[in-house]
Formats: structure tokens, C-alpha cells, sequence
């Protein structure tokens, strides 16, 4: 791959999808795109490069950036934000909440460990809960909407009992059961588009997302993750992302690391 062809994938990444490519991720992005030329019928990466610089193609544009995402992820990671979640938020967002019922989105699911984390979380404390959970790879939203792990992810962040209790082992794979899989919603969204619908959420997960957003373009998702999310709901992003400079939307949570809420300022405005 050229340097070219770097700096012409880091503009597309860019303007399409709003992540940022760094040029340490140079040599990793030849490996993830290898099996994308073969699937679509390229001898090499760079006749697929130049075939879609010469003629862009929405589909081949798409397929290439999937591939350098980052899909990094796994059950119950930061274990911490799902103990602040199941010990500290979800009884109060049910006693505050009409009927109970609990509004959760997982923005960048990957493959859907963190949403399905959030469900058995839930649905073991009794709750009624409505989970909606987006990302830009079809090829990972497919995984996640199969429920189908393999052993070291299953066993990654997963305690044996609650493997067992929620995954049932089929061929080499494990299942999630049909109760954890009805009580999450997958879809394709791109966090840069305008919000489709009037759905709020009581919490957002939006975690290790911004952190390869483009600084260009961070207001931006920022702004359409304040626009879905409650006035008295919460933000969760990684232990170590912070929205210093980026936004007045949001305020940290002293002592939580990664949990935001909306700032005054923010709450005057919607008013």
C-alpha cells in the first residue's frame, strides 16, 4: 500500500464515517483489507485501491471501511460501569420510570457483547427493559444478531455460571437463548447521520468510540448522543475518555469515571 493510498483511505474514513485512521494503523490495515480484495474478486489490496479510486463505488467504499474499524470488545468490559450500572442506575431508572421499563443504547456494539452484557444485567435484576444496539459493520452487526460466540469469547468477561445460564453450547459455538436475544434490537447506524425517530434513551452507551472519532467530527456524534439521550439520563464512555474541549453538553460524574450527565447548560437550551 502507498502512502497514497494511506492518506486517501484516512480522507474516506473521514468523510464517511467520521474515524479517524492513524498511520500507525498502516500495516494493520493491509492485513484487514487482504480478505476484502479477495471476496471481491482483486488479485491484491492495491488493484482494489485503484479500481475504487478510479471509480468510487458506494459498496466497495463501505466494505473497506468496515474492515479498518476498530471491532475490539468483549463481555462485560470495564467491569466497573456495569457494576455502577447494576448496582446504582438501574434501580433508580425503575422506580423513576412509568411502569418500570428501561430505555438502553449501546452506539458502536461491535459485536454485540456489550448490549447482550446489559441484557443479562437486566433481565436478572427483573427489569423491563427495551435495548437498542447500533454499529456501522454489517459483518459485525450479523455476528451479534446470531448470538453465536466461540469459546474464548464466551469465556471472555463471562463468569462460567453465567455462561451457562445464558448461552447454550450448539456445534463449537455458543448460543445466546432466545430470551437474551429477544431483549436486544440490533440495527446499522452511523453515528454522524441525524437521529431517525423520536426514541430517547434513559442511558447511552456510546464506550472506546470517540477515541477514534476524527476531532473534526466529535461535536457532531456528541451533539446527536445529547439529543437521544433524556434530560435526567446518563452517558457512559470509557474509564479513560473524557469530552475535555469537545462539547458543553455533558458534565462528568465525580467519582465515576466515564459517566457523564447533561450539563445545565445543555438543559437550558432544550428548554
Amino acid at each position: 500500500m502507498t502512502s497514497d493510498d494511506f492518506e486517501r483511505l484516512q480522507s474516506l474514513m473521514a468523510s464517511r464515517a467520521g474515524f479517524r485512521l492513524s498511520r500507525d494503523r498502516l500495516h494493520l490495515a493491509e492485513h484487514r483489507l487482504g480478505p476484502v480484495a479477495r471476496r471481491e474478486g482483486f488479485n491484491s489490496v492495491d488493484i482494489m485501491l485503484a479500481a475504487l479510486w478510479e471509480k468510487p463505488v458506494a459498496s466497495l467504499g463501505w466494505s473497506v471501511i468496515e474492515a479498518l474499524l476498530n471491532a475490539e470488545t468483549w463481555f462485560r468490559r470495564d467491569r466497573i460501569t456495569f457494576d455502577i450500572f447494576a448496582d446504582e442506575l438501574l434501580p433508580a431508572l425503575v422506580k423513576a420510570r412509568p411502569g418500570g421499563r428501561v430505555r438502553l443504547w449501546s452506539a458502536g456494539c461491535a459485536s454485540g457483547q456489550e448490549p447482550y452484557s446489559l441484557a443479562m444485567t437486566a433481565l436478572e435484576a427483573g427489569v423491563s427493559v427495551e435495548i437498542a444496539a447500533t454499529d456501522l459493520s454489517q459483518k459485525a452487526l450479523e455476528k451479534a444478531r446470531s448470538g453465536a460466540y466461540t469459546g474464548f469469547e464466551i469465556q471472555r468477561g463471562l463468569r462460567a455460571h453465567t455462561m451457562l445460564r445464558w448461552f447454550e453450547p450448539r456445534d463449537e459455538a455458543w448460543v445466546a437463548r432466545p430470551e437474551l436475544r429477544d431483549a436486544v434490537q440490533f440495527s446499522r447506524v452511523n453515528l454522524l447521520d441525524e437521529p431517525v425517530g423520536e426514541t430517547r434513551f434513559d442511558v447511552i452507551f456510546c464506550r472506546h468510540v470517540l477515541t477514534d472519532i476524527e476531532p473534526a467530527r466529535r461535536a457532531q456524534v456528541i451533539d446527536g448522543l445529547e439529543r437521544r439521550l433524556v434530560d435526567d439520563g446518563c452517558l457512559f464512555l470509557g474509564p479513560d475518555e473524557t469530552l475535555d474541549g469537545d462539547t458543553l453538553a455533558f458534565r462528568p460524574v465525580h467519582g465515576r469515571k466515564g459517566l457523564f450527565v447533561k450539563s445545565p447548560a445543555s438543559l437550558r437550551r432544550a428548554a
